[in-house]
């Protein structure tokens, strides 16, 4: 086993109260120490224990690699003129994604891996260590199989999403029963968890509930896109099925805050759909002042948030939702391991994976401070320094 030290840590954030102040648990001039995997130390610089190695951060800031809890990373083919029209006036609808189905069938197994591969490549470089990622872009039983299947080569949060719209010239009950049916049957063993759009022009209730009970019942976890373009059914269906997230959430009742609040379900909210649609904003402070756990998250995808970089999205949050820095970078790092069930990542404690994200700046502020700028410095990734 090889040990790694990091030394004079400005600010750790650790999202870990035992080890630190306040709920992101900061510690000052803070040392970690690293073995194969996982974090085995976390303190005082001065009492750091010895390692095989010795990084000095040189008063940087170190904090939990970013966990990007919703993406759509398995597609081919570019949407930049569907953009430019919405940024002249055209309003988003479901309706674009059947454009990038298109592209994505035509597309072989290699031009899709390598379209992944370039993209969770450009968001480790960022400080992404954790990326979900779903199909959705196939609508056929052999294309969403294909794409769940590449997916778990690379990623090990994947998510099956044959319920993303319905195809053109298909009959929605008939493909209800198809993605509930046939296709569950070839995509469940590639995935961990099920997800449906909810929402106008895609699937209603009845039809969502039907989806995620079928993925449920093979064993899957459920997660819903929910609430987007308006108010709806899909968070307090999200909150009833027990998922572990409720995505989107732009359009809420008091009814919708009010489940979430007494359930277990994550908010997670996607700043860059709102920031490349120009649709209202997700109420952040809403949620945050009734007691729900937030999340952020990039919803990378080609249409609607072509964007990879979580530091971007929590700058959004910051200046247009209504989050504190400290509240957006524990929710685009300990919030989104949340949205995932997951306790072994985002968060700097002994036990928990090794994913950190050393930042070119003194302080996790800097994220909102310093928007658009480059601030990755260093990254680890499962005890790996890959930048």
């Amino acid at each position: 086993m090889t040990s790694t030290a990091l030394t004079r840590i400005g600010t750790l954030i650790t999202n870990d109260p035992s080890h630190g102040t306040g709920p992101l648990g900061v510690l000052r001039d803070a040392a970690v120490v690293v073995e194969d995997d996982r974090i085995v130390w976390v303190g005082d610089s001065a009492r750091v224990p010895s390692a095989d190695e010795r990084v000095d951060a040189g008063g940087r800031a170190v904090l939990p690699g970013f966990v990007d809890s919703h993406a759509h990373l398995v597609f081919a083919g570019d949407r930049t003129e569907e953009f430019a029209a919405r940024m002249s006036g055209r309003p988003y609808s479901a309706g674009g994604i059947r454009t990038t189905v298109a592209a994505t069938r035509a597309a072989s197994d290699a031009q899709l891996t390598e379209n992944l591969t370039r993209h969770l490549a450009e968001a480790l470089h960022q400080g992404t260590t954790t990326q979900e990622t779903k199909s959705g872009y196939g609508l056929t039983v052999a294309d969403e199989a294909r794409a769940l299947r590449i997916a778990t080569d690379h990623t090990e949060e994947v998510t099956y999403l044959g319920a993303h719209v319905v195809p053109a010239d298909t009959d929605p009950a008939a493909y209800v029963e198809l993605v509930t049916g046939e296709m569950l049957d070839a995509c469940a063993p590639y995935a961990r968890w099920v997800d449906v759009f909810c929402e106008r022009g895609a699937f209603d209730g009845d039809q969502a509930r039907a989806v995620l009970e079928a993925g449920i019942a093979r064993g899957l976890r459920a997660r819903v896109h929910a609430n987007q373009l308006t108010e709806g059914p899909g968070v307090r269906l999200a909150v009833e099925l027990g998922a572990a997230s409720a995505d989107h959430c732009t359009h809420l009742s008091d009814a919708d805050v009010d489940a979430l609040a007494s359930g277990s379900t994550v908010a997670t909210l996607l700043p860059g759909a709102e920031f490349s649609t120009r649709a209202p904003w997700p109420d952040a402070r809403r949620l945050l002042d009734a007691g729900v756990t937030v999340a952020l998250s990039t919803d990378c995808n080609p249409g609607s948030s072509y964007t990879s970089s979580m530091a971007f999205c929590v700058a959004l949050a910051v200046r247009e939702m209504g989050m504190t820095p400290d509240e957006a970078v524990w929710s685009a790092t300990a919030g989104g391991a949340a949205a995932l069930c997951r306790t072994d990542i985002g968060r700097i404690a002994p036990g928990a994976r090794a994913d950190l994200l050393m930042l070119d700046a003194p302080s996790h502020v800097h994220l909102a401070y310093r928007p658009g700028v480059p601030l990755a410095h260093a990254v680890w990734q499962r005890g790996v320094r890959v930048r």
